[in-house]
């Protein structure tokens, strides 16, 4: 699908500033936008996720990625009453903490 589709054309483009918009599917890009949308979007845009794919595929999604911000982290789990311990990204701590964090 192009992005004219019913879900890209709704969200904002600048969540997709590396990729070109035009070639996003959103069936083959569904990582790609639940990722950018609940870490870069706006509460209304996450509701449009979340209805066009199904909560249980959007938490499936969250789930499995590498990296949310912890601000984001702390978000998403509340928003979807999960553990921080069921998000693989928390799971994996980093061997070597930044120097700000000492």
């Amino acid at each position: 699908m192009a992005a004219d589709s019913s879900l890209i054309s709704r969200l904002n483009p600048q969540y997709f500033w590396d990729v070109d918009v035009t070639s996003l599917n959103e069936s083959a890009s569904c990582r790609l936008i639940v990722e950018r949308v609940f870490t870069m979007g706006e509460i209304d845009e996450m509701k449009l996720v979340t209805s066009f794919y199904g909560e249980k595929k959007v938490i499936q999604v969250l789930c499995k990625l590498s990296y949310i911000d912890p601000k984001s982290l702390n978000f998403i789990s509340k928003l979807f009453n999960k553990q921080l311990s069921e998000f693989k990204c928390y799971q994996s701590q980093r061997s070597i903490q930044p120097y700000w964090n000492s």
